[in-house]
């Protein structure tokens, strides 16, 4: 009898003994050929404390990247890739939230090296490169389609918790587009030395002078493609540099300008106080995320809103935004804010009313349509 895999069920939470839709493990599920492993693992966790966790992920991980190594040994590259980016994401869950300890930095170098290993014989190659801001350097992955003139090129822009080398699926679609990309680490985490504040949006400012100035990019048309806290960023930049970044594709993000009822600032803050509930860091140590607050929310629309920071009005520029109805992080008022400012045309939304934070349900669907939107934008452009 052929046995169906079982579909994760719906929940949106950061529960990580649970693998479902919405929760916890929505960062990498797509990233799975085969959730059995991933579900058994998640049978064995017995603490989210590093001592615990670590050790879990980077064995899983090691398998992976041993069997990627023979693979490669016998020269099927094809096969070992695939091992080395299951080796991967198993080195991502276990450096999760980020470098917050030493055994989290292995973890994250362990994440790296295996990525490195996957891209070896890609074609056009990975190219690991080095983007200058105010005397600081980040780095990040660039992939160019081979062609004979300038072609349009997208900043790939990462969250909080997701580094560069879990976006490589989408530097894989902007090629199946015809689109170069630049792939890059938020401010705060991985191998972006910027503090993550208002004004680090100058470090996502150089890295699209820096694809400007490429010889294989058309300077005239770039865009951007967000996810999560990403999702802020691409509008943030959206409206710093507009003359700049021509089409923008924002999956989640908060906050934008949308005020949070009193109901949705309850729900919001009942959820980021769950998550503060898991410690990834050592045993005994604090919590891994802030106690958050009505107050605190309020404070974050201060600091952080698009309205607030005087940019929402320049963003005029092709928006498609997604996300989920039921996301716990980023209310879904954010993107009908944003349809009900601007342009009367130009800006264009995907909800799904079964999915939750950046609907990650639906990634198999919303993913390669984005990049399609993103070609026939910035194809548009006057040359």
């Amino acid at each position: 009898m052929n046995v169906q895999p079982q579909e994760p069920g719906f929940a949106p939470d950061e529960d990580p003994f649970k693998v479902q839709h919405g929760g916890f493990y929505r960062r990498w599920l797509s990233m799975f050929d085969d959730l059995g492993e991933l579900r058994a693992l998640v049978g064995r966790l017995e603490a989210t404390t590093e001592e615990d966790w670590v050790p879990l992920w980077r064995a899983a991980g090691g398998q992976h990247e041993e069997a990627g190594d023979r693979l490669e040994a016998a020269g099927d590259h094809a096969g070992a890739r695939k091992e080395y980016l299951e080796a991967k994401t198993y080195y991502a869950i276990a450096r999760f939230p980020g470098e917050i300890s030493p055994l989290k930095a292995e973890a994250s170098a362990d994440c790296a090296r295996a990525y490195r290993k996957a891209s070896r014989h890609l074609d056009p190659p990975l190219e690991i490169v080095e983007v200058a801001c105010d005397g600081r350097s980040i780095r990040a992955h660039f992939r160019a389609p081979r062609s004979d003139r300038p072609v349009p090129a997208v900043l790939i822009m990462c969250g909080s918790d997701v580094f560069k080398e879990d976006r490589g699926w989408a530097a894989e679609m902007a090629l199946s587009e015809g689109l170069a990309s630049l792939v890059m680490d938020a401010p705060g985490t991985g191998e972006n030395p910027f503090p993550w504040e208002p004004d680090s949006v100058r470090a996502w400012v150089a890295a699209i002078d820096w694809l400007a100035a490429r010889p294989e990019i058309d300077a005239g048309r770039i865009g951007a493609f967000g996810i999560s806290r990403g999702g802020y960023s691409v509008m943030q930049l959206a409206g710093t540099y507009p003359e700049m970044v021509r089409a923008v594709v924002a999956v989640a993000g908060h906050p934008f300008g949308y005020r949070l009822s009193e109901a949705e600032t309850a729900a919001v803050v009942e959820a980021r106080n769950r998550r503060r509930a898991f410690v990834f860091g050592p045993a005994g140590g604090g919590p891994s995320f802030p106690e958050w607050s009505a107050e605190t929310e309020a404070a974050l629309f201060r600091k952080w809103a698009l309205s607030e920071l005087g940019i929402l009005d320049r963003i005029t520029q092709p928006i498609l935004m997604i996300n989920g109805k039921h996301d716990h992080l980023a209310p879904i008022g954010n993107i009908y804010f944003m349809l009900e400012h601007g342009p009367v045309t130009g800006r264009e939304a995907r909800v799904y009313a079964d999915a939750g934070h950046c609907a990650f349900k639906y990634y198999r669907e919303w993913a390669p349509a984005s990049f399609r939107w993103l070609k026939e934008k910035l194809s548009r452009l006057p040359g």
